[in-house]
């Protein structure tokens, strides 16, 4: 056997002075675990199993709990998971009655979930916090019926995700197409996306183009428009969602909010970023805002405006435009959960909290 540094050259892999890794030749090993958190919880957190049905409201609320580690192996195109995580997940359930609405919650918990047994549905334990009561019970019943195969759907869905290089997923498909073929063909999407950035800035051909879609919606981004009525004053309802502490307390997750503008924020533990455009204190806010899965770069733009038509009443009108209908990850129901993340996961919990009105 040859000494160290005395093998033939034809069969060392040198270290290229660039740092690259070309074509993977090496293995390359990307930590997961923040982008596992980042992803289940965007996955599993605020999800409707109940909508009144028999009179019980029944949803998932937070992930309360991820732990274990996972990781993405790569080499030569080649993707292997590796992953063993244990999670917890809150629900919380509530009935109306002729003496009130009673409140219910548990969590649900997955003790064990690995790559080695990704072909298979993880255990999922389904408890109760507090007495088991007969409505705790009933509450229990209906999270195993309803919720349990949904919360099963979503983790099949990161299962899969991960199958396919998790957060390296965009820089695999970067390396499907040639840098030379890609422009070749016109910069598809499968090409990286500062090269298409590059190419598209010096082309004067496009302001023709963004002339004739002024007032559209761009080709693959979506606008949400919504309208809410509180039981308040428009002042009382700025300062909620501009105060962090507030945030903090009716979604029950880190929040870091900035009250001026250009300053930034960061909401659902890190799962929404942006930055405060424009502030009018209880008549205007514009933000920049973006969740952690869309692709780099892509910002949509949020305006709401508080208008208190009589004493004690406020209507918020919330218009966001250029949201991606997908995201990073492929998944197309970024609208469909933003708009439903505006409505349960804030503009509810803050009557529910503050009494605002139902």
């Amino acid at each position: 056997m040859a000494k160290f540094g005395e093998g033939d050259a034809r069969w060392i892999v040198q270290e290229r002075p660039d740092g690259a890794n070309v074509h993977n030749w090496h293995w390359a090993e990307r930590d997961c675990l923040e982008w596992s958190r980042a992803r289940l919880s965007a996955l599993l957190a605020g999800l409707p199993v109940l909508s009144g049905e028999g009179g019980l409201t029944l949803r998932t609320t937070t992930l309360d709990k991820l732990d274990g580690e996972a990781y993405v192996n790569i080499r030569k195109g080649k993707v292997i998971p590796g992953y063993e995580l244990s999670l917890t997940l809150s629900w919380e359930a509530e009935a109306t009655s002729e003496s009130g609405v009673a409140k219910v919650t548990g969590a649900a918990e997955v003790p064990y979930l690995a790559d080695e047994n990704a072909d298979e549905d993880p255990e999922l334990r389904i408890t109760v916090r507090g007495d088991e009561d007969p409505l705790a019970r009933r509450a229990k019943d209906a999270f195993i019926a309803r919720g349990k195969p949904l919360v099963l759907e979503k983790i099949r869905e990161y299962v899969a995700t991960m199958a396919k290089g998790g957060p390296a997923k965009d820089e695999l498909d970067s390396k499907k197409i040639p840098t030379k073929t890609a422009a070749a063909i016109g910069g598809t999407a499968t090409a990286p996306a500062p090269a298409v950035k590059e190419a598209a800035a010096p082309a004067p051909a496009p302001v023709s183009k963004e002339k004739k879609a002024k007032g559209k919606e761009k080709e693959g981004f979506k606008t949400i428009e919504m309208k809410e009525k509180f039981n308040c004053r428009s002042k009382d309802i700025y300062e909620i969602l501009m105060d962090e502490n507030r945030w903090k307390g009716f979604t029950q997750s880190n929040a870091r909010i900035s009250k001026e503008v250009g300053g930034q924020f960061s909401l659902f533990d890190g799962s929404i970023t942006g930055v405060n455009e424009e502030l009018q204190e209880g008549k205007l806010i514009v933000q920049k805002w973006r969740f952690g899965s869309w692709a780099d770069g892509v910002y949509s733009t949020v305006r709401l405006v508080f208008d208190e038509p009589e004493s004690g009443v406020t209507i918020i009108k919330l218009k966001q435009t250029d949201v991606p209908e997908e995201d990073r990850y492929g998944n197309s129901t970024v609208v469909e959960n933003t708009e439903r993340g505006w409505t349960e996961l804030i503009f509810q919990r803050i009557r529910a909290v503050f009494g605002f009105g139902i």
